[in-house]
């Protein structure tokens, strides 16, 4: 074992009054690749910025052995008023490195390529996503024996965190990474740090054993719960839920994910057939979206011409669940506003359905006012009430289904961090009736934990889906197919999710979708098909939804029991019981579902 470059020993950091942490030792070794992880609120950043040297610590040590360089990303970088990008970049060159103008012009040249910014820009012009590149390329640029990244592919898009990866596959150094993009952490990290209420534990794999390590710790808690008091023990049953929850929802509802890719998949070889005015007439809001030839191109200053969209065609169905990506000021969002009819094409039509309700997510939050409390944006002022989907729901507990402390409920917006808006957003959107959930950019700022709540809240929202994100495997578990927007206004539509349009994209034989609605084809000669349901497929088609809703209703009395605090502290038997029979019946209703979609596309296909 190689001896630690970066070391703390008996860290302790205080905030508030308390001890955010304490007794803490680790060290970094050459060649470890480590993920940081923990819940939002936990002290990730405060004890990255302790490693980095960039905070006192309260208590214990810090050892750096000497000559070690550290690079450190903040999550929010130092703007310097007068300054271009490429000086900036230059202030992380470490002093050993050449002092040739050209050979340190190269290396702050290729960095800045790398993340997508022009050097000569001054830093006060930059967008705050911008800024962050530029801090990015400072950290990278420095060739540091230690790096430290906080939330490093935040406001990146998919191509700059593909080149960031590759960047770092590449580092001789050691590296630490706090990063919600699940994705980036399995293919970057060898080692884990989780943090957890105040205590590290480590561990010799990287992130992709965290599900199943720190489930099987927890359940070793589970033992010691009953002994602890009620707000420890709320505390860690917290967090237990959020990360089972992300091996729960990878069973029965991930198989329909599947189901709806395959149907998708299907539907494009057929929808030529289909007419828009019967869609829309008899079936009224099957079709969501109906989009033809629609193209447009924006001026700039200088009268230059640039196409962001470019005869493309597509049609929504209803259930439909998409994804939009392409590089920062590829159009994605262009593309939505003129799905949604806020902005006209310059050729082509867009068509909306019938009897649409939608909720509309919007990056920049202009929909909460900053001075109004947290109970206010969501809740009627004088009864504290809303309504949440037919449901009268008290806003200090909706506020917590959303990972808010009780004591933020009559706090001003304003005080919350970016993260902490978005979860307020998404809780004022879902708590709409609504048909079509709009949502650009919503994985922005959100940690892991609120990530798992907006999927497991999306995986079951019933209705149509658009959504705009540069988080892989948040468009993985949710995306019946995705829109891929290239530089010049080409766009193609892909079944599946981002690895499904992956694995097509470099030709593998995986079926693609194809741009535009298909034209009429000679079909081949059908297999000779049954002309209708079984008896006892019928039988089942007919019970179905009326076992579906049994199992619905009971699931619901079960997790509002199960949302009474005391019956944990009180009745612990009861709680284990209660929780027992609602993974049961979750896995029935799982199955039930899957039968009956199962029926009723054999039974339309039948049909014609």
């Amino acid at each position: 074992m190689a001896a630690p470059v970066l070391a703390l020993q008996d860290a302790r950091i205080t905030f508030g009054g308390g001890d955010l942490f304490n007794g803490i030792s680790l060290g970094i070794e050459p060649g470890m690749r480590i993920a940081l992880v923990g819940r939002n609120g936990s002290g990730k950043s405060t004890l990255l910025k302790a490693i980095a040297g960039d905070i006192e610590l309260d208590g214990g040590d810090r050892f750096l052995q000497a000559g070690t360089r550290v690079g450190y990303l903040k999550q929010q970088p130092d703007i310097v008023p007068g300054r271009t990008v490429a000086e900036q970049v230059q202030q992380g060159l470490s002093p050993d490195l050449t002092a040739d103008g050209m050979e340190t012009g190269y290396l702050v040249d290729q960095v800045l390529e790398g993340v997508g910014i022009d050097g000569s820009r001054l830093l006060e012009t930059l967008s705050g996503g911008e800024a962050r590149r530029v801090s990015l390329a400072e950290a990278l640029v420095s060739d540091p024996d230690v790096l430290l990244l906080d939330e490093p592919t935040n406001h990146l898009d998919i191509k700059t965190i593909l080149w960031l990866e590759e960047e770092l596959k590449g580092f001789r150094g050691a590296l630490m990474v706090i990063s919600h993009d699940r994705q980036f952490l399995k293919n970057l990290t060898n080692r884990l740090f989780w943090l957890d209420r105040g205590k590290l534990r480590t561990h010799g794999k990287g992130f992709s054993a965290f599900d199943e390590w720190s489930e099987e710790i927890l359940r070793g808690e589970e033992v010691e719960l009953k002994k602890l008091d009620k707000k420890i023990a709320e505390e860690t049953d917290w967090s237990r839920k959020g990360i089972t929850a992300r091996r729960a929802r990878n069973e029965g509802r991930i198989r329909a994910l599947h189901r709806l890719r395959a149907e998708r998949q299907e539907r494009t070889s057929r929808v030529g057939n289909a007419k828009l005015e019967v869609a829309s007439g008899s079936k009224s809001g099957k079709v969501v979206i109906e989009a033809k030839d629609i193209s447009k191109t924006f001026t700039d200053e200088d009268g230059n011409e640039k196409t962001v969209i470019k005869n493309f065609s597509s049609r929504i169905m209803r259930g439909d669940r998409v994804g939009i990506i392409g590089a920062n000021g590829a159009g994605k969002t262009t593309l939505l506003n003129m799905f949604m009819q806020k902005l006209a094409p310059d050729t082509g039509f867009v068509k909306l359905g019938t009897n649409l309700t939608e909720a509309v997510f919007d990056q920049q939050r202009e929909s909460l006012d900053p001075e109004e409390s947290l109970w206010d944006t969501l809740a009627d002022p004088g009864s504290g009430q809303l309504l949440v989907k037919g449901e009268v729901r008290h806003v200090v507990a909706y506020l917590r289904d959303f990972l808010f402390d009780e004591k933020q409920a009559k706090s001003p917006v304003k005080s919350l961090s970016g993260g902490e808006k978005n979860r307020l957003l998404l809780a004022k959107l879902l708590a709409r009736e609504s048909n079509l959930l709009v949502l650009d950019e919503p994985t922005n700022d959100l940690d892991m934990e609120t990530l798992d709540l907006l999927q497991d809240m999306l995986a079951s929202y019933d209705g149509t889906l658009l959504v705009i994100s540069h988080d892989r495997d948040f468009l993985d578990q949710l995306v019946s197919s995705v829109i891929v927007i290239d530089p010049g206004g080409d766009i193609e539509e892909y079944v599946g999710g981002y690895s499904d349009y992956v694995r097509q994209r470099t030709h593998l034989e995986i079926p693609k979708a194809k741009k535009g609605l298909p034209e009429k084809t000679v079909a081949s000669k059908p297999k000779q098909a049954r002309k209708r349901l079984s008896y006892k497929d019928q039988r089942d088609l007919d019970r179905l939804p009326d076992v579906i809703g049994a199992l619905e209703e009971q699931i619901k009395s079960m997790e509002k029991a199960l949302g009474d605090p005391d019956l944990f502290t009180k009745q612990p038997d009861q709680f284990n019981k209660i929780s027992k029979e609602l993974v049961v019946a979750q896995e029935k209703l799982a199955l039930s579902e899957e039968r009956w979609l199962e029926l009723e596309i054999l039974q339309e296909e039948m049909t014609g």
